[in-house]
């Protein structure tokens, strides 16, 4: 614990170089004896010079990535939690970059040396310098020998320590976090402890490269007979916890909308392509890349769309892909009554209104938005209406579609800004309409259930054991909090307690620290 101090006052000095205490003290005035709190741990509140047309939430974002990895990772979480934040602050934070100068190849190279039996590093050569380097990993290009054939491949090393690092000052803003929770309960409200935990936890899982390998072979698989779709391949006698390997993608950034028009690539069947893949990813397989915005996707030399960066998916249980699918294609056809009944079949209103009353509702958030123009209709936006309407009708929250309607927000931009025109309800229709038409096939039906019972006997074993650990990743990820029977819960609150005694060893300390003075000096 008198570590976790120590590095408290190392993060004050920190602040204090980067002007992030003030960008916080702009945005929120807090009580005088947070301020006293901050001074003591010997944070320096003189004001430091910003740029004049920034914003408070703008100064904050460039604060947090002057002080590297840590916050960077903290700005970014707190982006996703406009209910902790507010909307404002968090639209600012979501434009902090993780881009940070690279550790040396040599370092990268002695890290793959470490990480793989003689017998497979010698099968790496034409290592490369860093072409990409973020606040937890790097990504360099190089050649290896699979299967008797040279591959083109790129490989990702997590930063030397950086679990370390990460985990100690991530320790050390939990106990700041106690003491600011303590000190003004007010602040108790925001479960300051529990959303740096959250970060801890999430931050973790991202940090095994397994884990995105993993998601990233998963989406490969199922995409693989998908045209336009691209999913570079993983090699797995190549990757460990700390090191992924992958094809490398010969393209061009989605971004670069002038490269991609030189190429002679059609934009506007492109911008169609995304959509439509990203729907048949959620309600054909339920698994959806969940981070497909514009820096990680690109475009191979065969037109296809490649993404990166396998970090974040998303899951969607059955129940939810045809709720999914059926409320989005009932909005496209404007039968409000199909969709209202759809919500009482899945159990999602309460009894006590009528499937009437529910469609008048509907009607209400679905009237207005086909009323405007073709191009400003956004499916994401359909949902968050949708979702703002669920405590009128005391609808359950469904956190597999809160990270769906995030990730549509963000693929619905991208493809507008390959082709602003782009209709996406035309779009979205025939993948809807061929899922539903599909599910709903007799042979189709009697195949799954077949298909369904297979899987379960032989994954009986552990079922009970992936079970646990899938609801517990899913609720930390898409709810923002931690199950109250999950072993990270129990770890929070054990770590709590952990800090309620330092505190009490502290508060002895001084006291008898004032009791030795008095007695020195009487």
């Amino acid at each position: 614990m008198f570590k976790k101090l120590f590095l408290l006052f190392g993060i004050g000095r920190k602040l204090s170089k980067s002007g992030t205490i003030n960008s916080i003290f702009e945005l929120y005035n807090p009580p005088i004896l947070i301020k006293v709190f901050f001074f003591i741990l010997g944070f320096n509140l003189k004001n430091k010079t910003n740029l004049k047309n920034e914003t408070s939430g703008q100064k904050l974002c460039s604060s947090l990535q002057e002080m590297g990895t840590t916050f960077i990772k903290l700005g970014q979480f707190l982006a996703t939690r406009p209910d902790i934040i507010g909307e404002k602050l968090a639209k600012d934070l979501e434009k902090l970059q993780d881009k940070l100068p690279p550790f040396s190849k040599n370092e990268a190279y002695s890290i793959l040396k470490k990480e793989f039996p003689e017998k497979i590093f010698q099968k790496i050569h034409e290592f490369s310098e860093p072409v990409a380097a973020a606040s937890i990993a790097q990504v360099h290009f190089a050649k290896i020998k699979s299967n008797g054939a040279n591959k083109e491949v790129a490989i990702k090393i997590l930063r030397p320590s950086i679990k370390k690092v990460f985990n100690e000052e991530l320790d050390a803003l939990m106990l700041l976090a106690y003491f600011v929770e303590n000190i003004a309960k007010k602040t108790r409200r925001l479960k300051l402890i529990e959303v740096v935990y959250l970060l801890k936890e999430i931050t973790n899982i991202e940090m095994d490269l397994r884990f995105e390998a993993a998601a990233a072979n998963e989406l490969h698989e199922n995409t693989k007979d998908d045209i336009g779709f691209s999913v570079p391949k993983i090699y797995w006698n190549f990757t460990t916890q700390n090191v992924l390997t992958l094809d490398k993608i010969e393209g061009i950034s989605i971004r670069e909308t002038k490269k991609l028009v030189e190429k002679n690539i059609n934009v506007e069947k492109l911008s169609k392509n995304l959509i439509q893949h990203f729907l048949r990813q959620a309600v054909r397989d339920g698994f959806f890349h969940a981070d497909m915005h514009q820096g990680n996707i690109f475009i191979d030399k065969n037109g296809d769309i490649a993404p990166v960066d396998f970090g974040i998916m998303g899951r969607l249980d059955k129940l939810n892909r045809r709720y999914l699918a059926e409320i989005l294609y009932g909005f496209i056809n404007r039968d409000y009554k199909k969709v209202a009944e759809v919500h009482f079949l899945a159990g999602l209103v309460s009894k006590k209104f009528s499937v009437a009353e529910f469609a008048q509702s509907l009607r209400s958030i679905g009237e207005p938005i086909f009323g405007q123009s073709i191009k400003d209709i956004s499916g994401s936006k359909l949902l968050k209406q949708l979702f703002e309407n669920t405590e009128k009708f005391n609808m359950q929250t469904q956190p597999q579609l809160l990270l769906l309607q995030k990730t549509m927000v963000v693929v619905e931009g991208v493809a507008r800004k390959l082709h602003p025109n782009t209709n996406i309800w035309e779009v979205s229709k025939p993948v809807l309409k061929e899922w539903l038409e599909k599910t709903k096939d007799p042979i189709n039906i009697m195949g799954e259930k077949i298909e369904n019972a297979s899987e379960l006997l032989k994954r009986l074993p552990e079922l009970p054991k992936i079970m646990d650990k899938a609801n517990e990743a899913l609720t930390i990820i898409t709810e923002g909090k931690l199950p109250s029977n999950s072993s990270s819960y129990y770890s929070l609150k054990e770590e709590e307690i952990k800090m309620k005694l330092f505190r009490n060893k502290l508060i002895s300390a001084f006291l008898v620290l004032v009791i030795l003075i008095l007695l020195v000096f009487k």
